[in-house]
């Protein structure tokens, strides 16, 4: 279990997450998921609007086994037993984050989920991992069965070994062809995440990736993830033929979420156009994006560069070095930011779908919003097509 650090700060961390932001919208907190639906809408519109919303993600939802087709994204340090069990128990489907841990730390971090909800919930696992296949026989030991293999596309032996466990396998296409090889290559779903999500990211926005891909890949599943803080626009990916979305930020501010308080307060306070991308300075000198909310260390990484550069010009360090370097820059800052609350020097990842988190909420609460924001969608839709 990842633990989370006592508050270090003078201020009281609950005082601060008491305000919602003026400058953003707000919206209407639902309870759950079973509640009545938008206020001034008529009974048999409603009901029709959640028929509707069920079928469009009825194959999501065969998928995950859960009561909505809407997946928690795995967030290193965020995504833990409490978060990821916290989703799937109030419909969704929660994912933990395996990140660097080692097999037995994942084993017991699985066990902490099941103790905590009975309910089918997956596994992130990353394919860089050096013990890639003891996790996944980790997960197989404990009856994991869906798994996600991110960031890179796995090998034929690793699929193998995760369809020998009984699993389903999730993985992520950054563009037609490569979610083309994947369903080739038998993996069971695909995950299409755009540029406006939190972490590292590709260049393509979520609503173009979605143009491409959804209307091409259709033996498999598809969810839609990058940007998504709306119901509504959980709807349009849908009717896109989406069979489901994923969402990570929203989810950051949960009350059963670990985040430090005082990351949440930078949550809430941030808009959309403050969670900006890294930025490279020099082509010789690749950096992978990574969308964080701009802070101290979002200025000084660019400073980082341009200082290993001039040594390099100099001929003082090799560019090899300079790189190494360069690359080693954010090691330990997204826990910094997670678990010690270090909101100027740490990694304050996350998505552009920032802007729509307002307060802290549970986990039902988000959820049930977010459902019922899809129906209110629907019900509009309908209202429009009847003039």
């Amino acid at each position: 279990m990842i633990p989370l650090a006592a508050d270090a700060g003078g201020a009281d961390p609950e005082a601060g997450l008491a305000f919602m932001a003026e400058d953003k919208p707000r919206f209407v907190t639902v309870p759950g998921l079973a509640e009545p639906g938008p206020s001034g809408t008529d009974t048999a519109s409603v009901l029709r609007a959640r028929r509707r919303l069920d079928a469009l993600w009825q194959r999501g939802r065969d998928f995950t086994g859960s009561q909505t087709a809407i997946v928690g994204g795995a967030m290193s340090w965020v995504s833990e037993r409490r978060l990821v069990s916290a989703i799937s128990e109030a419909g969704g489907f929660g994912v933990l984050a395996c990140g660097s841990m080692t097999p037995a730390h994942l084993e017991a971090e699985i066990e902490g989920t099941k103790a905590l909800t009975s309910r089918p919930f997956g596994v992130n696992l990353i394919t860089s991992h050096p013990r890639l296949l003891e996790l996944i026989d980790a997960c197989a030991r404990h009856g994991v069965g869906q798994i996600v293999l991110a960031n890179g596309i796995p090998s034929v032996a690793e699929i193998r070994r995760v369809k020998d466990a009984g699993a389903k396998l999730l993985c992520f296409a950054s563009a037609l062809p490569i979610a083309r090889k994947l369903v080739r290559m038998g993996v069971d779903a695909i995950i299409i995440e755009g540029m406006e999500a939190g972490g590292h990211i590709g260049p393509v926005s979520t609503s173009v990736l979605a143009q491409e891909i959804l209307p091409y890949i259709t033996e498999v599943p598809v969810f839609v993830a990058g940007g998504i803080g709306h119901g509504e626009a959980i709807v349009s990916y849908l009717e896109m033929g989406a069979s489901g979305v994923q969402l990570g930020t929203r989810f950051v501010c949960a009350h059963e979420s670990i985040a430090h308080p005082r990351l949440k307060q930078a949550f809430i306070r941030a808009n959309a156009r403050d969670a900006v991308p890294s930025v490279q300075i020099d082509p010789r000198f690749p950096v992978i994006p990574v969308r964080a909310i701009a802070n101290g260390t979002t200025r000084r990484f660019i400073e980082f560069q341009r200082e290993r550069l001039d040594r390099v010009e100099r001929g003082e360090i090799s560019r090899a070095s300079a790189q190494r370097q360069i690359e080693s820059f954010w090691i330990g800052t997204l826990r910094s930011a997670v678990i010690d609350g270090d909101v100027e020097n740490g990694s304050l990842m996350a998505g552009q779908s920032v802007g729509m988190v307002t307060c802290e909420q549970s986990t039902k609460e988000i959820i049930g919003q977010l459902v019922e924001e899809a129906v209110q969608g629907l019900v509009a839709r309908e209202r429009m097509r009847c003039g």
